[in-house]
């Protein structure tokens, strides 16, 4: 490994956000999944939520485009899985959807915990996914149509959650736990590795500053 490209996973692990995801409830053409999946990378959220009753939906996740290698995709049998889990750890879920309680995306504040959950392409969102969000939030619109997209919508979101956050500061230093860094650097930096020692149950090594293994860490082990 190059000493840029370590540096590269170390500056983009400094600016993951893990109290940020996105959470699709039947999204399942692949072009719409690889490209939130680039967004959420562009805007540094490590993990996102997929709820479906559909088995191709993981495969299509994971032929789209290589944007799993950066982004962990966490797979749910319904949303109320999901909304659960995520109101566990203190996030708060707003729905992409326009009903009587709707606000522009622009007026909600994104520097807490934050789940933006969005919908099917051609149905949108559930009743049921609905009745578990927080709150919702719409894109105004100028044109005839009024819908975009689901991955442009959730590109949208993500980027004014990513100035705000900018402005926070939240973007200055490491918010990743310590163990959660380094086992993700590690997975990175030395994929083949990483594959050897979970078939294994092996810890993994220890990486010396220019994110080389060291050695010792790693024969030394029972």
């Amino acid at each position: 490994m190059t000493s840029e490209r370590y540096a590269k996973l170390l500056q983009v692990l400094d600016r993951r956000q893990p109290d940020l995801t996105v959470v699709m409830e039947n999204v399942h053409k692949p072009h719409n999944l690889a490209a939130i999946a680039r967004s959420c990378d562009a805007v540094g959220v490590p993990e996102i939520h997929a709820a479906t009753n559909l088995d191709e939906v993981a495969m299509n996740i994971k032929a789209s485009s290589g944007s799993e290698k950066w982004v962990d995709v966490k797979m749910h049998p319904d949303i109320r899985t999901v909304c659960d889990e995520l109101h566990r750890r203190d996030f708060v879920v707003l729905a992409a959807h326009f009903d009587e309680r709707a606000v522009d995306y622009r007026t909600v504040d994104y520097t807490g915990p934050t789940a933006v959950l969005v919908g099917q392409e051609l149905d949108g969102l559930t009743e049921g996914a609905v009745d578990q969000a927080d709150g919702s939030i719409i894109i105004p619109m100028m044109g005839m149509v009024q819908s975009l997209n689901v991955s442009v919508a959730t590109a949208l979101i993500l980027f004014e959650a990513r100035r705000q956050r900018e402005a926070a500061g939240m973007y200055d230093s490491p918010r990743l736990e310590k163990a959660v860094y380094d086992r993700q650097l590690f997975e990175w930096a030395h994929p083949r590795v990483a594959e050897y020692c979970r078939e294994r149950g092996l810890t993994y090594p220890q990486l010396d500053d220019e994110g080389e293994i060291i050695r010792e860490s790693f024969c030394n082990r029972d």
